[in-house]
């Protein structure tokens, strides 16, 4: 029971709620053990109670408030509706796109065959914690609003695909001229309470994918739900499958989402938001949580910033219809001076390297290490569209635990075909080009660092 104590209390530092029953059931025996104290408890409470305050829960019958009493249709406005459709295109990360498959012209698409267990159930949609939808259109009745002659065919009895009907699939895909598959998971493979065990598609969803490719004319077009990432090496790898996109879990609009960007009405400038490892990658424990990584041990590190790895696809990908170019502007800073108080000190793991201690700068001083980045952007076309600009910032080297690169800023800006602007990004030196030692230190190196955005880099020098 003390362990278990031990671990809740641990696993609840800094939470002022819960949803389940652990803190009703666990915290009056921490107190008791001396793991909790009761100002522990006194300053949850005042959290808890002064947010209900702001809420006006206190203020007499919720219900009579002005937040108490929304309507439907309220909630299932247009303006609510349109927002739930842009939300869902911006989500929509395009990771294949050979020889434009995509997008496809309407009048050039005389027959089309919808094929996958996520083409025509809404629940794949919505993933969980969701409100009931205004209105759903999945992805069949979207496409089947655009082609009238769409014909479907489940391919597998459910997500899991434990039984398919492969030939019905495949006669399916000989005879139309273009195919499109709606695959991935849902909240059977994955949600709060049940973890997947690996990261591939489940059950026979590859052979059915691998099998229609194989039958159909043209090459097909893979659209995949799911909330996570999947290792789909042999569909990003087999040219018979022409464009990839995932959708994540899109929403109520996310059918008709899908059908704009696949008939081109909007141009997808999603970026994967998490790096999609390959199906190795479950070897490393759930449980060691560690950043960088050992290669004396193998283990690989987490995440973009140290993952040593090949990821199916990285942190930040994502295709457009329109190829974008960058240029970092004249005047963006070269150099951060710092005053001759600061001394910096070689770390004992890194001889080489000088490096300023952060907390010890201080506050003053940091707030003075200010720069900024302006980046030049073109749409090259041929469509406009919206296009989120990423900033990183990388050392010289990936030595002594150094990340390979970290994500410092991001701007999206909207462009039409030809079009280009000036986006400005403000760093501070001590946040944005510092890094975290073993022992939990913030340090900034001297020397040189460099800001990436697509493939252009520029050098800034930390001098005292």
């Amino acid at each position: 029971m003390l362990e278990e104590v031990l671990i809740m209390s641990k696993k609840f530092a800094g939470v002022d709620i819960n949803c389940g029953k652990a803190m009703n059931q666990h915290v009056g025996a921490a107190i008791k053990n001396g793991n909790l104290s009761e100002s522990d408890i006194d300053r949850a409470l005042f959290n808890a109670f002064s947010l209900r305050m702001k809420l006006g829960l206190f203020n007499g019958d919720p219900q009579k408030l002005p937040s108490g009493d929304i309507p439907p249709s309220q909630v299932c406005s247009t303006e609510h509706k349109n927002l739930a459709l842009q939300a869902a295109q911006d989500g929509i990360v395009l990771l294949k796109n050979t020889g434009n498959t995509l997008p496809l012209a309407r009048s050039n698409v005389t027959s089309l065959g919808v094929i996958g267990p996520n083409a025509n159930f809404p629940p794949s949609l919505m993933g969980n914690y969701n409100g009931p939808p205004c209105e759903v259109i999945t992805p069949l009745e979207a496409l089947q609003s655009s082609i009238k002659n769409t014909r479907f065919v489940a391919g597998c009895n459910i997500v899991a695909c434990n039984v398919t009907k492969i030939p019905e699939a495949v006669q399916l895909a000989s005879s139309v001229d273009y195919v499109i598959m709606f695959m991935g998971l849902d909240q059977d493979q994955e949600q709060e309470g049940h973890d997947r065990t690996d990261l591939l598609l489940p059950g026979m969803q590859q052979t059915l994918i691998s099998k229609v490719a194989e039958a159909a004319k043209k090459p097909i077009i893979l659209v995949l739900l799911s909330g996570g990432p999947l290792d789909i090496t042999f569909a990003k790898n087999d040219p018979r499958i022409g464009a990839i996109l995932w959708a994540g879990y899109p929403g109520e609009a996310g059918g008709s989402a899908i059908s704009s960007i696949i008939f081109g009405d909007h141009n997808p400038g999603g970026k994967l938001p998490v790096t999609w490892y390959p199906q190795d990658f479950t070897k490393v424990p759930m449980t060691d949580m560690r950043m960088r990584a050992d290669p004396a041990t193998g283990y690989p590190g987490r995440t973009y910033r140290f993952y040593n790895g090949k990821p199916v696809y990285q942190f930040g990908y994502g295709l457009s219809y329109s190829s974008h170019s960058y240029e970092f502007a004249a005047g963006t800073a070269t150099s951060i001076y710092l005053n001759n108080s600061s001394s910096p000190q070689a770390q004992p793991n890194d001889p080489n390297t000088l490096s300023y201690d952060v907390a010890s700068l201080g506050f003053n001083t940091c707030g003075e290490l200010k720069i900024s980045a302006t980046v030049s952007v073109k749409n090259h076309g041929p469509m406009a569209g919206r296009h989120p600009v990423l900033l990183f910032s990388r050392w010289p080297s990936t030595e002594h635990g150094r990340p390979a690169k970290q994500l410092v800023g991001f701007q999206s800006v909207h462009l039409e075909a030809g079009e280009s602007t000036k986006v400005e990004f403000s760093l501070s030196a001590c946040e944005h080009l510092s890094r975290v030692m073993d022992d939990g230190r913030r340090v900034l190196d001297k020397g040189s660092h460099f800001l990436i955005v697509g493939d252009e880099e520029h050098e800034i020098s930390i001098i005292s």
